[in-house]
Parts: C-alpha cells; structure tokens; sequence
C-alpha cells in the first residue's frame, strides 16, 4: 500500500518513535489519514503474510 500523505506518514513514524503506542493514532478509523498514519507507524515492521498459516519448518 502507497500512502498519500507523506506528511501524515511521518506522523505515525514520529509517534513509534516517541514511544506512543498505535492507539494514538489521531485520525478517523478507516479514512486514508488513519491509513497512512499507521503506515507510517509500522513501516520497520517485517511484513506479515496473512493468506497461509505459519510453518514450523
């Protein structure tokens, strides 16, 4: 996912690194801010893979 606002992305980067937790996020659930704020928040996160279960191997 491409996040629109860069500035917004940032929001969330600024706020991981200030130790807030992902609840702070300011804008409304489901709307393209809240969207690139948690982008943002989690952009040094590993990807999960969500369409199988995870192996043990």
């Amino acid at each position: 996912m491409a996040a629109i606002s860069k500035q917004v992305l940032e929001e969330g980067r600024a706020a991981k690194a200030a130790g807030q937790p992902d609840d702070a996020n300011p804008y409304p659930a489901g709307s393209q801010n809240s969207a690139d704020w948690l982008e943002g928040y989690t952009v040094d996160e590993p990807e999960q893979n969500t369409d199988r279960a995870e192996s043990d191997t």
